[in-house]
């Protein structure tokens, strides 16, 4: 799999970029990874550690299209999950991918992807935390989220916010449910461009705080303008990948750089031209004549 980034805009901060349209730079921190193609179904790709503990599904057509799950064996019923709507960012998203692959990887005494997540909820977001980002506890309340999901159930909630307000996480810290979402991690404005992160209780919290840290990197990326959801262009820092070109000159213009007097120069006079007449030439000596 390769993956080059396109568009025509830098967009600032990333977290309010929207989707890329094709959810590539999701992947490539596991594209060495068997991968599936599927036809038929809402699963159009799979990638699979390489002894199926981890699964990564691309549903490019429903409103999660990132579903990520692992088990402690291929057979073993999942025993937590990840999913990453139509509006996040796949530059984050390889925030999550990536430390799930080094997980893997490493192994280090016990698989880290499969420890059991910390009771202090602050451990998910310590890299916001660290970074100034605002917390407030809320009761539990249900408020509808896109297409009428819930985006909380029972409560009490931790909110942290980002200093303007245009992201967030929201985590539950009364569930008992292992299977429940505890965590949203979101961005942009409440309705359809929403970008949404959600992760079951049992989600390591190391994976949780890779993905928020990834809020925090300053880096831009490229977007389409045209394909930018007006609501997120509005919030969002734009810069042009292409400097505009300067304005051609107005007819005013070239009429004054017509108008400009020469340019005065010098050239090298001798200095006897001006004020002193040439010297004469000096005449040979007159001998006498010689003797006979």
């Amino acid at each position: 799999m390769t993956y080059t980034p396109e568009g025509d805009v830098y967009v600032s901060p990333r977290y309010l970029a929207g989707p890329d349209w094709c959810g590539d730079a999701g992947f490539v921190p596991v594209k060495h990874w068997p991968t599936v193609h599927l036809e038929d179904g809402p699963c159009q790709m799979l990638i699979t550690s390489p002894d199926q503990r981890i699964r990564i599904g691309w549903y490019g057509d429903d409103f999660d299209v990132y579903k990520i799950s692992a088990s402690e064996d291929a057979s073993s019923p999942t025993r937590w999950s990840a999913t990453f709507n139509d509006s996040f960012p796949a530059e984050i998203v390889a925030a999550f991918t990536t430390a799930l692959e080094r997980d893997w990887d490493t192994r280090k005494e016990q698989d880290p992807f499969l420890e059991a997540p910390s009771p202090y909820w602050a451990t998910r977001v310590q890299p916001l935390l660290d970074a100034g980002w605002k917390t407030q506890r809320l009761p539990g309340s249900v408020t509808l989220g896109n297409a009428g999901r819930s985006s909380r159930a029972d409560g009490p909630f931790v909110d942290v916010t980002a200093p303007d307000g245009t992201a967030g996480v929201s985590i539950d810290v009364g569930s008992q449910d292992p299977d429940a979402e505890t965590v949203l991690l979101w961005a942009g404005p409440s309705g359809w461009n929403r970008a949404e992160a959600r992760f079951t209780s049992r989600t390591p919290a190391h994976l949780i705080a890779a993905t928020a840290k990834a809020l925090l990197d300053p880096a831009p990326v490229l977007r389409y303008r045209e394909q930018l959801a007006p609501e997120l262009a509005a919030l969002a820092q734009l810069t042009p990948l292409t400097p505009p070109k300067p304005p051609a000159p107005t007819p005013l213009d070239i009429q004054r750089t017509q108008r400009r007097p020469p340019a005065i120069t010098t050239r090298s006079v001798p200095r006897w031209s001006t004020t002193t007449s040439p010297p004469a030439t000096a005449l040979p000596p007159v001998g006498r004549a010689a003797r006979r």
